[in-house]
């Protein structure tokens, strides 16, 4: 029986310690799992910075929701998974080595992903984004921010039939964005540069829909601008740190759909980690080239601070066990 696991816990600003604690026990519909390893999301950037709302020090595990790894135990009334199934789970305390969550949370890996790290998560935003954003054969689609999240539109959006122009500030972001199907790239240096580039690739008709990856209020306004009359702009930057404001005006005159694409009923949630499970297993989405940083528990400060700063060649950091 496993008397103690290891799990971080934030104790203030940019400042964690790695804890010996009491592995949680699955109650009615939950199970266990034992992590293999966990995304490190973007989103975790505002609470590591210590922002005035937050509370410390944080639960065991908690911020992370990207893991992956075995079931060992499972409550009563769950009869979906039995110990020993490898699975994603959409459960939130996955910086630990052990995790536990409603069984209606988590999704089976199958034989043809074995070995293989699965952020189910992340992958799962891609694929619910991708539905709400009605990407259709020759639209035209700006993609703004390419990091892990907009890697993975611009493939589905490419694999569509649509015209993917990628907008990012480095350079090799742009050269993932071509690798991922990206028809044109843009250098997200100037705001009316920008503009300019994108009606010249369009002959000025702009853009069918308009995916925001970022989450900054400067993305936003981009995203305003570079949308087609009748279009649609899809939000998927995480916008927590701060209100933002958009031009109503310009909104209302175009007549545009604005999309907030995260999604919180937890069936939808599901829906897209099972179909990014299925593209994965099936060779249709390549997810290799995005994991690009691997660090132990023991790091995830480390992890969270290339998250944030970007090193060369970064896409995405993970959390490893064992």
């Amino acid at each position: 029986m496993t008397r103690s696991m290891k799990a971080a816990v934030l104790t203030g600003p940019q400042a964690l310690t790695i804890a010996d604690v009491a592995p949680p026990e699955p109650r009615e519909g939950e199970v266990r799992i034992r992590l293999e390893g966990c995304g490190v999301c973007a989103s975790n950037l505002t609470p590591w910075s210590g922002p005035e709302w937050m509370q410390f020090p944080t639960p065991p595990g908690d911020l992370g929701h990207e893991g992956w790894g075995v079931i060992d135990k499972v409550g009563s009334n769950v009869t979906s998974f039995v110990a020993g199934e490898r699975v994603a789970t959409l459960g939130t305390k996955a910086y630990a080595e052990m995790d536990v969550t409603d069984a209606a949370m988590v999704a089976k890996l199958p034989d043809a992903l074995a070995g293989q790290p699965f952020a189910g998560e992340p992958l799962a935003c891609a694929f619910n984004i991708f539905r709400r954003s009605d990407i259709r054969a020759g639209q035209t689609v700006a993609i703004i921010g390419i990091g892990f999240l907009g890697a993975v539109l611009t493939r589905l959006a490419s694999a569509a039939g649509a015209r993917v122009i990628a907008i990012s500030r480095r350079p090799e972001s742009l050269a993932l964005a071509t690798r991922y199907g990206a028809a044109e790239t843009v250098p997200m240096h100037d705001h009316h540069g920008i503009i300019g580039a994108v009606e010249a690739l369009t002959d000025g008709a702009l853009c069918d829909r308009v995916i925001e990856c970022v989450g900054l209020q400067w993305p936003l306004d981009l995203a305003g601008e570079l949308v087609a009359t009748g279009g649609r702009l899809v939000i998927a930057g995480y916008h927590q740190d701060a209100p933002r404001q958009v031009n109503m005006q310009m909104w209302n005159w175009k007549g545009i759909d604005v999309i907030n694409a995260h999604e919180r009923d937890p069936a939808v949630q599901l829906q897209g980690l099972h179909e990014a499970i299925a593209a994965v297993a099936s060779g249709r989405l390549d997810t290799a080239p995005l994991y690009t940083h691997i660090y132990p528990l023991e790091r995830l400060d480390e992890a969270l601070d290339a998250t944030r700063d970007k090193p060369d060649g970064f896409v995405k950091a993970l959390v490893m066990f064992g």
